[in-house]
């Protein structure tokens, strides 16, 4: 889609949906990820609170008299967009609150975008700039509107939206403006491709080994 080796690309995929990361890939390879020791690291997401400030975990267990166990439920299955709309961890849900008007649910689109666009900037530092934006997964792939405002003031870096083109769902486009440095692109997620493949590979090398060979390709 980028018309150039993969080799030579760097790359920021956004991977957005009730879970959620952001990889920062420089010639075909992760150098970055948003997610830590767990996934509660780096954006909040459905349920999963994103990054916070240690100290806040002691905090809250105190002032609700949570048990490790709850604490760890509360961080994992009651934050995140879910915590803050107040509506739902769906965001076609709380977009649609928005729509009429809960501010609860707007804060909760609006905190997500901003937190986005954060790790956008950070990666492309760590990058040295992008060649492309790339949206995936359920929100990333269907939310139009989403789209946009995580790429709106990212013109320094090149990335600008058609209107037009960002018109899309679930299927594999560039919605940039014609011309634009840094492309954005929509791609849908193949995660059982993906599972397919890696299984594949697995199950190749063991086989290999088996046979008394002494190398396994990955």
């Amino acid at each position: 889609m980028l018309g150039k080796p993969l080799s030579e690309s760097k790359i920021i995929t956004c991977h957005l949906g009730n879970g959620s990361s952001i990889a920062a890939i420089k010639g075909g390879k992760s150098v970055e990820t948003s997610m830590g020791f767990t996934p509660l690291e780096g954006l909040l997401m459905g349920t999963r609170s994103g990054n916070l400030d240690p100290a806040v975990v002691t905090f809250i267990m105190e002032k609700e008299k949570l048990s490790v166990d709850q604490i760890n439920d509360y961080l994992n299955q009651k934050s995140g967009v879910l915590g803050i709309s107040g509506v739902s961890s769906d965001f076609r849900d709380i977009e649609a609150a928005a729509s009429q008007g809960n501010s609860r649910a707007q804060l909760a689109l609006d905190m997500f975008a901003y937190v986005v666009k954060h790790y956008i900037g950070a990666y492309a530092t760590v990058l040295n700039g992008a060649d492309a934006i790339v949206f995936t997964a359920g929100l990333g792939e269907n939310s139009a509107s989403m789209r946009e405002v995580i790429i709106r003031d990212l013109n320094y870096l090149g990335a600008e939206i058609d209107p037009e083109k960002n018109k899309v769902h679930g299927q594999q486009a560039d919605v940039s403006k014609d011309g634009a440095a840094c492309r954005v692109l929509v791609i849908p997620t193949n995660e059982e491709l993906m599972i397919a493949q890696e299984t594949m590979a697995i199950v190749s090398c063991s086989f290999t080994l088996s046979k008394g060979g002494d190398f396994c390709a990955s």
